[in-house]
């Protein structure tokens, strides 16, 4: 609607592309969340294994340090992600 890519744009796509084995391709169309994929996977499985057995989800990466700096990262990379050189992090 903007003409901006938000920091999600090209999750699905890149979802899509490494569905069908195709891993360049998926980092092209988000870089960092193809990065994050698996800290995202860790803590699912950390999740559901506790989870499983009655247990709450902790975790070094819940301090409100790293929180903040992912944060961060995500601002600058939305950032970047938008300026005239930028448009190669983009899908």
């Amino acid at each position: 609607m903007t003409g901006y890519y938000c920091p999600g744009c090209g999750a699905t796509r890149l979802v899509h592309a490494l569905t069908h084995g195709d891993a360049g391709t998926a980092f092209g169309f988000n870089p960092l969340l193809f990065l994050l994929l698996p800290v995202f996977a860790y803590m699912y499985l950390r999740w559901t294994y506790l989870a499983s057995r009655g247990l709450p989800m902790r975790s070094l990466l819940f301090r409100p340090v790293i929180a903040y700096g992912f944060v961060g990262v995500l601002a600058v990379y939305w950032i970047v992600r938008n300026l005239p050189f930028g448009h190669a992090l983009a899908p």
